[in-house]
């Protein structure tokens, strides 16, 4: 029996980009999966136009406001049913047969949870994209990288992480989850808003004993930057608070408090660059970051598992890069194998 699989996108105000990707979407479904559009209250004409264009190729799930990723996604999917869910970003472009290898390697490894393919960027195609690469991975301070992609340096892909491999966090770009453990886990934490809710709840997902994968027989093309560019202050406050909500949900106490420590000297080194160069606005996101965190910290995971710290890089990832000049994620020596078992192939 065929599985039930659901691509579903999340949509604010973004009709210009499903006018340019879905047609690709609803060409390429070779794996046979419903399509569902979770509209986050839009104000455009994104409603009309799916409704016009595609009231028999696209379930459509309307929103009464913009929730945000992390609650957006979770109010939408309460109303599907499906054993699994490919969470796909409304500016990726797929390819043909990008969605059979994904399926098949969950369906023959029941151990495995979520998955993500290998994204590459649309506008350059040669080169891996900044949001998930060929994986990610994060270090034991709790900055994310991916192979393929470490800080700001994207690498060309020429086959060299072509390998199915054990990854710590799955992207947002093309989330692939079991629908059981998705919902057993309550889904993403509403409190992120956006950004990283996908690294918790992947973090959350090896908690259970379950491992993830880059699977990347598949493949997709991600446009990137459609929701904030890279360089915004939003995106920074975002991803300060997120990332400290993450490491104290998901950390055994004793660590995050060391955790907790040095992360406060690195970013006072951040305010002091930020000073210096005139950046004021990053200043009061990195400060609004941390005054909210605060706010935030209510809710403490008694589930912990603190087995998962073994697949963190056991580095620092800012020295490796910064001061050793390593780049790329060849030069690093690591794989989560080295501490899990042996990722299992495609058969």
């Amino acid at each position: 029996m065929m599985p039930l699989v659901s691509v579903v996108i999340l949509n604010w105000n973004g009709i210009s980009l499903l006018q340019k990707f879905i047609p690709i979407l609803i060409k390429y479904n070779s794996c046979n999966y419903q399509i569902y559009v979770i509209d986050n209250g839009s104000t455009d004409e994104s409603i009309d136009w799916l409704e016009k264009n595609y009231p028999n190729d696209i379930k459509l799930i309307t929103l009464n406001e913009n929730y945000g990723f992390a609650k957006g996604y979770n109010e939408g999917l309460k109303q599907i049913n499906s054993d699994y869910y490919i969470l796909l970003n409304s500016d990726v472009a797929v390819c043909d047969k990008w969605c059979e290898p994904l399926i098949d390697f969950l369906e023959k490894n029941k151990d495995y949870a979520a998955l993500q393919p290998k994204i590459l960027s649309f506008n350059n195609p040669e080169y891996f994209e900044y949001a998930g690469a060929a994986g990610g991975y994060m270090d034991k301070w709790g900055y994310p990288f991916c192979r393929g992609r470490i800080f700001n340096t994207i690498e060309k892909d020429t086959g060299q992480y072509d390998d199915i491999t054990d990854i710590f966090w799955a992207s947002g770009a093309c989330f692939v989850v079991r629908s059981s453990i998705y919902n057993q886990l309550g889904g993403f934490d509403e409190r992120f808003f956006a950004h990283m809710e996908e690294i918790d709840l992947c973090w959350r997902i090896q908690h259970l004993g379950y491992k993830l994968a880059c699977v990347t027989q598949s493949k997709i093309y991600h446009l990137g930057g459609a929701s904030l560019q890279y360089n915004d202050p939003r995106k920074l406050f975002l991803n300060i608070r997120n990332n400290y909500l993450m490491l104290y949900k998901n950390l055994p106490p004793y660590i995050f408090k060391k955790v907790y420590k040095v992360r406060h000297f690195i970013e006072y080194l951040m305010i002091l660059f930020y000073l210096i160069t005139g950046k004021f606005s990053n200043i009061k996101a990195i400060s609004l970051a941390h005054k909210y965190f605060k706010k935030l910290k209510y809710f403490y995971n008694p589930n912990i598992n603190p087995h998962t710290t073994k697949f963190l890089y056991p580095r620092s990832i800012l020295i490796d890069y910064f001061l050793r000049n390593k780049k790329k994620f060849s030069k690093l020596n690591f794989s989560m194998s080295n501490t899990q078992s042996q990722t299992k192939k495609l058969r």
